[in-house]
């Protein structure tokens, strides 16, 4: 019996799930992509899109041509809400059955969490997405003008550490070679309790690497920080502490998105969706979730709170498991189970010029394997694994690493 299987999101997790489902179903079963973004994200690209060193055409493709070449329908269109009992799905401009539902909608960015974050009526930047990039990158271009001290900071509950520390150090490193940095002072805002620890616990000896790569570079820290607010001039953390800054950017909390908290039952009080280790939700056994929008809990409470970072590579982990749980319904197959705390970890963290390749495994201490090594090889291997990742998604060859 032909089935129809809605994926909604067109990034990591979305993605890779739609073309592992067109991959290992026959056509007679439906795949159909909705995306409020019409065009795929390197996301990780974003730092360098603020620098100038990309261009959105570098690091962007239009999803409706690769999606429609492998048998995938496409529609440009935003989630509204989900009514998991009559397998529905409302758009913007339509409504839409299911018999499979797998959502892979990323998060939304909790600025209202910190007074005066945000590019949209704050005073700090984001690197979260492609417009905010671009609206940072005007910021930049107006910065250097007349430059002056800069804060990068990742607040309280965010969980994207990791582009915090790689905008860091791509700051500073352009400041460097542009001669500016005697003329502005960097600042590291973390609510992570040490540095080095990024949301996780630490890798091996992250904490040690990483105080020593900053200190080496002057670069002032404040771990284990809440922002109070930030003004124009100030940034002011939970002890008083007033940091000026000409530029900054912060890091966000992130939140589920709007149709999740319209979907009674379907998300968590943050808008998070829980899963069991099939990716399946625990009450709707058609609905399926991977990625971001994915609830998961921190490995330990933290005196600032931190969330859990989902990368790009465990995005996809999760991806293939949800996909491959929904071809085994459909074909009386053994379920694929992947637990959260057990997955594996991977990430090149790019300083502009040099960088830290991490691997974790599993991703929450106690690792059992991890590897950390810095050099000047990790900004090369980051451009590489760009374009080949870029390569990799056109074609629709996500059973490549």
């Amino acid at each position: 019996m032909m089935a129809r299987i809605i994926v909604v999101g067109g990034s990591f997790a979305g993605l890779t799930a739609a073309f592992e489902l067109r991959r290992h179903l026959s056509g007679e079963h439906e795949v159909t992509v909705v995306s409020s973004n019409s065009r795929f994200v390197f996301i990780p690209s974003m730092p360098w899109i603020v620098l100038g060193s990309r261009e959105e055409k570098d690091v962007t493709f239009d999803l409706e041509p690769v999606l429609k070449r492998k048998g995938i329908e496409f529609v440009h269109d935003a989630l509204q809400q989900v009514d998991m009992k009559e397998s529905v799905i409302y758009t913007t401009s339509s409504t839409m059955h299911y018999d499979y539902l797998l959502l892979a909608t990323g998060p939304a960015l909790d600025f209202d969490a910190v007074p005066g974050i945000g590019p949209h009526g704050g005073y700090s930047q984001s690197v979260c997405s492609l417009p905010h990039s671009k609206t940072a990158r005007k910021a930049w271009e107006k910065f250097l003008e007349n430059p002056g001290p800069v804060v990068i900071g990742a607040a309280q509950g965010a969980s994207c550490f990791g582009a915090g520390y790689e905008f860091l150090l791509n700051i500073d490193t352009y400041l460097r070679k542009h001669g500016l940095r005697d003329k502005a002072p960097v600042t590291w805002v973390t609510s992570e309790p040490e540095l080095g620890h990024f949301g996780l616990g630490g890798i091996g000896n992250s904490a040690e690497l990483v105080k020593e790569m900053l200190k080496s570079r002057d670069i002032q820290v404040f771990p284990n920080h809440a922002i109070k607010q930030v003004t124009k001039d100030i940034v002011e953390l939970d002890d008083g502490t007033r940091l000026p800054h000409q530029y900054s950017m912060i890091i966000p909390p992130f939140k589920g998105i709007d149709a999740i908290f319209q979907s009674p039952g379907l998300g968590n009080a943050k808008g998070f969706i829980p899963v069991t280790q099939e990716y399946r939700h625990p009450d709707y056994s058609n609905v399926f979730a991977a990625g971001v929008n994915v609830a998961m809990a921190p490995p330990e409470k933290t005196p600032i709170p931190t969330g859990v970072p989902k990368t790009g590579y465990m995005s996809e982990h999760m991806a293939k498991t949800a996909a491959a749980n929904i071809v085994a319904d459909l074909t009386h197959g053994q379920p694929t189970k992947l637990d959260p705390t057990k997955m594996k970890a991977l990430c090149l963290l790019d300083a502009g010029d040099s960088g830290v390749y991490m691997v974790a495994d599993p991703v929450f201490p106690p690792q059992t394997k991890y590897s950390l090594r810095a050099g000047s090889w990790v900004h090369g291997a980051k451009i590489a694994f760009e374009k080949y990742f870029m390569w990799k998604m056109k074609n629709g060859l996500t059973q490549l690493k």
